[in-house]
């Protein structure tokens, strides 16, 4: 007779988990939003001025990504930077190939003539952290092996400036940007340059509620139950949200003076749920004389810039994604 299984958790439509350590991950929400959800297919045609491969860069892993590959043009003087992007999802969904990500890093990658590697990220509670962490510097080291020569990758060895990279996520990515970006500090990266880090509504709270997550809005993208839920299944067990990993500004973490961290643009949405902990951050980090700017999106809130259907429908919405994608450009450009 076979055992019935018996649901443990259940995420905001996102995510089940069942007693036997099963985990299902299918979308149970709202109809018309699913798409945004739905895996693209690479093409190595140049699609709107596009094409992306999905690449294995450790065969005893399994490790991916998916690169992003600007059209070349007349225009390109010099070797493209690269921008190493981290998926979001609270370390417990999406993947690098989403609609919501290839819709917008496609066009990031055209807007700032850049390449865009996304990793697909083990996942928790199969993968707790630091697994995305590992999967994230990972990448990073494998950039590295091929600016050394060690490793090869066409569109990379034939376009990229190794000298020149930068490291983008988006809400959970942010936090790997930090981690990643912390970790990078305490390596010879040579002759590869990490040139700057985009964290973009980083996933950075504490255990105590902030006066944010209590009086703003919740969004499609992130309610006080997938923060809560999310993180207790992604976190090692027994741990807080006070962790290094989800709290870089707090007492458990290194000290941030004691990190060479590189340039670094914080992205933040005025209508946020975890805006205040996002603040806390920045305050930190200048605190510590560390380099780092702050872009802040006035009414939008968090990955506002991922939601297909708000940017198709709201003018604001918009034209706060094409600010926030200048934004972004100006600060690569200038890096």
């Amino acid at each position: 007779m076979v055992r019935e299984r018996k649901l443990v958790e259940e995420v905001s439509g996102w995510l089940r988990l069942y007693d036997d350590g099963s985990v299902d991950r299918t979308w149970t929400g709202p109809p018309q939003v699913k798409f945004m959800a739905d895996p693209v297919p690479a093409h190595q045609d140049f699609i709107d001025g596009v094409a992306t491969r999905d690449v294995t860069i450790d065969e005893n892993s399994g490790l991916r990504v998916r690169i992003y590959l600007p059209e070349p043009n007349s225009e390109d003087l010099n070797r493209l930077p690269v921008i190493l992007h981290f998926h979001g999802g609270g370390f417990c969904i999406s993947q690098a190939d989403w609609y919501m990500y290839y819709n917008i890093y496609t066009r990031l990658a055209k807007s700032v003539r850049a390449i865009c590697v996304s990793v697909y990220l083990r996942l928790a509670p199969e993968h707790r952290l630091p697994a995305a962490c590992d999967d994230g510097f990972s990448a990073l080291l494998w950039l590295r092996s091929l600016a050394q020569g060690r490793s090869s990758e066409p569109w990379l060895n034939d376009y990229a400036d190794f000298n020149r990279v930068f490291l983008i996520g988006d809400s959970s990515g942010g936090n790997l940007v930090h981690e990643v970006a912390a970790r990078a500090g305490n390596v010879d990266l040579s002759p590869l340059r990490l040139a700057g880090g985009i964290p973009v509504h980083p996933g950075f709270v504490r255990s105590e509620r902030s006066k944010s997550e209590m009086e703003q809005p919740e969004s499609p993208f992130l309610t006080l139950d997938m923060v809560d839920k999310f993180l207790g299944l992604a976190l090692p067990v027994g741990c807080t949200k006070d962790h290094p990993i989800t709290c870089p500004m707090g007492t458990a973490a290194p000290q941030l003076d004691s990190l060479n961290l590189p340039p670094l643009l914080l992205c933040v949405a005025e209508m946020d749920l975890i805006k205040d902990t996002e603040m806390e951050y920045y305050e930190a980090t200048k605190k510590a004389n560390k380099d780092v700017e702050l872009l802040i999106s006035p009414g939008m809130g968090h990955s506002f810039y991922l939601n297909k259907i708000a940017l198709d429908m709201d003018p604001l919405t918009a034209e706060q994604t094409t600010a926030l994608i200048e934004g972004i450009q100006e600060f690569i450009n200038k890096h």
